[in-house]
């Protein structure tokens, strides 16, 4: 497969980089951020292409905060500057990243998505009789830097544009040479790309023909419990020696039993909200109603953050759910 060169005219065009703006500012165009820097749109676009051109961006302005949803995380916001610099980036790197993506990769891909996964995952779960769910342990915060840099590098022959990708990088650290943070555009896909390989692994040298990887998230489907057992102990063994990372303990069962994937517990012909979706749910609401009967925020408001609350749970068998938690907040 021909490796694309000389991207860095591509990033730096600027009509990506007004597209790149566009997308950055989706969702927050009232911030003192996002509308500082449209005052002076064209100047801060001319000087991020420079930048971009010369190879000396700026990176590493993180703004940290946690979130306890549904565990508690450090996030990691970029300026909104740098949020533009990773939409140039990715919109002309995304094709080149998504060649290597087998089909049952669907975080950060168009057509794909979490209710895809789940899709998938409920065709599988009809057809075996078991299923191996893993995941990786503090996945973005143990992403070694050499080995990503090092698969990059495979991918990409532009040195300007890995330079770039090298820079992101280093600008972060949750321990020495590793992580990378949550809240970055370019994170997600350097992490979504980081597990490309053992996806290869599974499909090609495995033989493993049911497999869905939401990002860190991977279940593997099979009738027979040795074959995924046999699996798992290749998969531990690629992921410590070729990832330098560590799974969290595997859970093998029947699929008659319920998989637990992506805040929903899937059955054969059944889908339900986890119980830790179910206390999200719960919790949720009752914030909407604190914060709108403090006057803190209006109706359309928390309209606005009732609807994917609500879509949430209207994908999973919860009709009797939603009702008991609104006559339980009717009064």
């Amino acid at each position: 497969m021909k490796r694309k060169n000389n991207l860095l005219p591509a990033i730096a065009d600027p009509d990506n980089l007004r597209l790149a703006f566009w997308k950055a500012r989706k969702g927050k165009s009232w911030s003192k951020p996002v509308r500082a820097y449209r005052a002076d749109l064209d100047a801060n676009l001319m000087l991020l292409r420079e930048q971009i051109l010369s190879g000396e961006v700026q990176v590493g302005r993180y703004h940290f905060f946690k979130i306890y949803d549904p565990k508690e995380r450090q996030i990691c916001a970029p300026s909104f500057g740098e949020q533009v610099l990773h939409h140039a980036l990715m919109n002309i790197c995304h094709s080149r990243l998504e060649k290597v993506q087998v089909f049952d990769s669907y975080a950060c891909r168009k057509g794909k998505g979490t209710y895809a996964a789940l899709e998938r995952a409920k065709n599988y779960t009809r057809r075996y009789r078991y299923f191996l769910k893993l995941d990786v342990k503090k996945f973005f915060d143990t992403i070694h830097h050499n080995v990503l840099k090092t698969q990059l590098a495979r991918l990409f022959r532009d040195q300007d544009v890995l330079d770039i990708f090298y820079q992101i990088i280093d600008s972060y650290e949750a321990h020495p040479d590793r992580g990378v943070p949550i809240g970055n555009l370019t994170s997600q896909y350097f992490a979504n790309h980081y597990l490309s390989g053992l996806d290869h692994f599974i499909k090609e040298k495995l033989r493993i023909k049911a497999y869905v990887r939401y990002m860190d998230d991977m279940v593997l489907w099979h009738n027979d419990k040795d074959v995924l057992k046999q699996a798992w102990r290749a998969i531990k063994k690629y992921v410590e020696n070729e990832l330098q990372c560590q799974l969290k303990p595997a859970l093998l069962n029947s699929t008659s039993c319920g998989l637990p994937f992506l805040g929903y517990v899937v059955l054969p012909y059944n889908l339900r909200l986890s119980l830790r979706s179910r206390r999200r749910f719960v919790q949720k609401l009752r914030v909407l109603e604190e914060r709108f009967q403090s006057g803190e925020w209006d109706e359309a408001t928390c309209q606005r953050r009732a609807l994917p609350l609500l879509a949430f749970t209207q994908h999973a068998n919860a009709k009797a759910f939603r009702k008991k938690v609104f006559f339980d907040n009717s009064d």
